[in-house]
């Protein structure tokens, strides 16, 4: 059932689970199919489960235009760069990955901000100068390559921090109690990494590595006309058509994907961005004192060779 009533111009929905938890684990990697949603979300809504527990904040047209704008010209060439490791979010399970037929296309996801783990290039970079380092955090290619770019990406990442801070409060004053003690962040904001998808199509999954204090978020940028790609909760037979300048906070430990995305301008581009604190660089700093986070930035400096 689906209970709407009109608060300060916002629509609230509380829906109950149409699919069962055991349903829907043997549904982890498969599509999320157009006649498995009831409700398509166009409109400022928040959307609880039946016993109240929030599921989802949707925000039309939250967004500044003039940072959204900065942040695509500044990203998106890097974005739309091919990636062969994120087969979590494209249905291939562990161990399947040769079956995948698209394997030797890849997807057009990247991460920038901070990472935990160091990339195979960077690993044989630290044998041949015999260096190393008892962290294991690291900035992304985008920082290291593109300083510039970077720091003009950044202001639209601070505009979704503060609309995680008046629209989810109690989630968002956890992750930034933990984000203030980190070197390792995006400045100013709760946040550590982004996550970038140009064109994905993402399977049934539950987000993993994500501070599960706080609350997951999702923004669009357009580039020409499509239809589709909608953000769905599944079990719950609910959507939610993020567009341009629209914000969307959602629970990343339910169940959720996207419908396919349709081109109906060649070449349209739907640039999603997801910012979040990851737990292990979280985990990481909170091992090593000041001292030691700064001879880490020393490390990474001279691994990369690059001036601060």
């Amino acid at each position: 059932y689906i209970i709407i009533y009109i608060m300060t111009g916002v629509k609230i929905h509380k829906l109950h689970k149409k699919i069962s938890d055991d349903k829907m684990n043997n549904m982890s990697g498969k599509s999320v199919t157009p006649n498995s949603i009831d409700l398509i979300i166009d409109y400022d809504a928040d959307v609880y489960t039946e016993d109240g527990e929030l599921l989802a904040r949707f925000r039309k047209n939250a967004l500044p235009n003039k940072n959204i704008k900065l942040f695509y010209d500044n990203v998106i060439d890097f974005a739309k760069t091919k990636t062969y490791n994120r087969g979590e979010l494209l249905g291939i399970k562990k161990g399947k990955r040769g079956n995948f037929s698209n394997k030797k296309e890849g997807v057009r996801t990247n991460i920038i901000g901070y990472m935990d783990g160091f990339s195979a290039s960077q690993k044989i970079i630290m044998k041949n100068k015999g260096i190393s380092s008892p962290m294991i955090i690291r900035e992304s290619r985008f920082i290291i390559d593109y300083p510039d770019k970077w720091s003009k990406a950044q202001p639209l990442i601070r505009d979704i921090d503060k609309k995680y801070k008046s629209l989810i409060p109690a989630h968002y004053k956890k992750q930034m109690a933990k984000s203030r003690k980190m070197k390792f962040k995006i400045k100013g904001t709760s946040f550590t990494t982004v996550t970038t998808n140009v064109n994905v199509h993402t399977k049934i999954h539950k987000d993993k590595g994500d501070d599960e204090e706080g609350f997951g978020n999702l923004a669009v940028i357009e580039n020409g006309e499509y239809s589709g790609g909608e953000t769905c909760l599944p079990q719950y037979g609910v959507g939610f058509d993020v567009r341009s300048g629209d914000v969307l906070f959602m629970d990343v430990h339910e169940w959720h994907g996207n419908l396919p995305m349709k081109e109906i301008t060649p070449g349209a581009i739907r640039l999603s961005i997801v910012c979040y604190l990851r737990t292990r660089i979280y985990d990481q700093e909170m091992k090593f004192d000041k001292t030691a986070k700064r001879k880490h930035m020393r490390f990474l400096k001279k691994m990369t060779r690059k001036k601060r």
